[in-house]
């Protein structure tokens, strides 16, 4: 009988005549490629055909059907700066809450993760479920509670109170994201951090967070976006003060009518934002939602 040591191992690669033979990649299909491009102009065609409709006039966007080839004109962003109520307060105000929100995430979501990831503490199970419980209730149903609460407390169209209500709105998805990306570090690295005598902060600062960057940006981002967009609490907790970028869109629509190329100037004005940072930060994005697919 033939010991382990005699058994020839198994080539990674056949030979033949001419050399080994390398492993063929997989064809992409033709098919597959065209219905990816079907479904990315599913998504971009009704932003270019905002675009477009913003460099009409009124009366050529409320023409039906639609005039495509009609002249291009600006009066829709000159309306939308200049005409009526100025729009800086409101895009000052969701950048504010959208920023502060975000920070404060981070700096909670990713002490949070590492205790509930790379530190497990007991029932961490039970910790995650509660986590994602939160995002259960509808938000309709704590509107009310939140409303008394700002009105008994003073917190009525305040863009603070605003940012803590955004903070615990995206908290919960930041912890699960970031406990997803803190999974693929590395545990040698951390041993020998904590064999070096590097405290958690440092730990965090020097080690986990360059290997997590991605995982970092991609949260971050994805916050910002859910910030940046909220409307149902901004519509009701706000006034004039702490009036936010998409409560300001709601103004265009007036008992005279809806204004197509304004409203489309206005919408694409407040998504630049949201778009300049999600090209900004477009490979740090596809890094981040991808660790941990490929194992």
């Amino acid at each position: 009988m033939s010991s382990v040591a005699d058994v020839a191992p198994i080539p990674a690669t056949r030979t033949t005549a001419g050399g080994p033979r390398r492993a063929r990649k997989p064809r992409s299909s033709p098919i597959l490629g065209l219905v990816a491009w079907l479904v990315g102009l599913l998504f971009v065609l009704p932003v270019l055909w905002m675009i477009l409709t913003s460099l009409h006039s009124e009366p050529d966007a409320a023409t039906n059907p639609p005039s495509v080839l009609a002249p291009l004109t600006l009066d829709g962003y000159r309306e939308f700066f200049t005409g009526g109520a100025s729009p800086w307060p409101a895009l000052l105000n969701s950048a504010t809450a959208a920023v502060l929100s975000t920070v404060v995430v981070l700096l909670l979501s990713i002490p949070a993760a590492y205790a509930l990831s790379i530190r497990p503490v007991r029932k961490w199970t039970d910790v995650m479920f509660f986590f994602l419980s939160t995002k259960m209730l509808p938000v309709v149903a704590g509107l009310l509670p939140l409303y008394l609460f700002a009105q008994f407390s003073g917190l009525l169209d305040n863009i603070w109170y605003l940012g803590i209500l955004y903070t615990a709105m995206n908290l919960p998805i930041a912890v699960w994201m970031m406990r997803s990306f803190l999974d693929e570090v590395p545990v040698e690295i951390l041993e020998a951090a904590s064999v070096d005598g590097a405290g958690l902060i440092r730990t965090l600062r020097q080690i986990v967070a360059p290997v997590v960057m991605p995982g970092i940006a991609a949260t971050s981002l994805i916050c910002f976006i859910f910030s940046w967009n909220e409307l149902l609490f901004a519509r009701v907790l706000t006034g004039t003060r702490a009036e936010t970028a998409p409560v300001f869109l709601t103004g265009f629509v007036t008992s005279q009518g809806l204004f197509l190329a304004q409203v489309c100037a206005a919408s694409f004005v407040v998504s630049l934002p949201v778009l300049i940072a999600g090209f900004a930060a477009q490979d740090k994005l596809v890094q981040g939602l991808s660790m941990g697919a490929v194992k």
